[in-house]
């Protein structure tokens, strides 16, 4: 077996936390493997003050990790699966999926305690179309504004009064440890981004040895989840460029997917939800997709992504 192990990360404060726990999982079911963090910089890393919509969005936070895998430079790599694309580089695979964290979004508010408080024209920040639409869909009036930067950053730009309220993710508020008031968004308020709260680990398809290492840390009622809403985002082929969301559950030995597409301010909204046996979750995804595809979808992909 391995005894030194390089894992690729990007520098965030929630992309270490991520990677950390990773580590730790590995060190406690193998402890005689050692295990070197390799910082890599990102395009979406060093672009701060553009929308990720803008600036294409596929790839930006894993491309530079990935490129370093294949060049053996690391030996595995740790991603938040929200931001892997729908389709991996030749050689390449996500080789485990750990337990998901919790997938909803989160209202932060400045002095608010609750989304239903904010009153007519307040400013809220994302850079999310999946939540902008949403948020215009709920509100037409919220003025929406975008909001890039790690969480740190967002937080102290809402304390610095740019923003009445924000909205993140709570896996990431909890992976970071963070004491912030909050009110979870249910699914049927804020549906979550496709592999929200599920971390992807990334390996080279021909290291067995490491790989057989990772496995430890599959979750499989997680990775059938994932597999359904990753089928679903590559059948829309969106990416960041559209709002989409897909988020599946396992309840009571079926897979429930629920999906939705729109355009940008959320006139145009069509969700719909399905449900199957956990084993169909790929083809569940596909079905929802084109359905969405078929009420409306194709035209809001045509005039977004021209």
């Amino acid at each position: 077996m391995k005894k030194l192990l390089r894992v690729g990360t990007r520098g965030s404060k929630l992309a270490l936390a991520q990677t950390n726990w990773v580590v730790n999982q590995i060190r406690t079911r193998y402890p005689e493997v050692q295990i070197e963090k390799v910082i890599i910089k990102t395009k979406g890393d060093k672009i701060l003050d553009v929308p990720l919509a803008k600036i294409g969005g596929k790839g930006l936070f894993v491309k530079e990790i990935e490129e370093a895998l294949l060049r053996k430079e690391i030996d595995f790599a740790v991603h938040s699966m929200k931001d892997v694309p729908s389709e991996l580089p030749e050689g390449l695979g996500i080789v485990a999926i750990p337990e998901r964290e919790d997938p909803r979004d989160v209202f932060v508010g400045r002095e608010l305690k609750s989304f239903s408080e904010l009153p007519e024209g307040a400013k809220v920040g994302t850079s999310s179309l999946r939540r902008q639409a949403q948020l215009k869909r709920l509100r037409p009036d919220l003025e929406i504004l975008p909001l890039r930067g790690n969480v740190d950053t967002r937080l102290r730009k809402l304390s610095e009064g740019q923003y009445e309220a924000i909205i993140l993710a709570e896996a990431g508020l909890k992976r970071l440890g963070l004491d912030v008031e909050r009110e979870p968004l249910s699914p049927e308020i804020m549906l979550p981004a496709v592999g929200q709260g599920v971390l992807a680990i990334e390996a080279r398809e021909e290291d067995v040895e490491t790989r057989e290492i990772l496995a430890s840390l599959h979750h499989p009622k997680t990775a059938l989840c994932a597999q359904a809403e990753r089928a679903f985002l590559k059948r829309l082929q969106g990416g960041c460029q559209v709002p989409l969301a897909a988020h599946a559950t396992l309840t009571d030995g079926l897979l429930v997917i629920e999906g939705f597409i729109a355009d940008t301010e959320g006139r145009r909204f069509y969700r719909e939800r399905l449900e199957g046996s956990p084993e169909e979750g790929e083809a569940l995804g596909i079905k929802l997709a084109e359905i969405l595809l078929e009420r409306g979808g194709q035209e809001i992909l045509a005039e977004l992504l021209a």
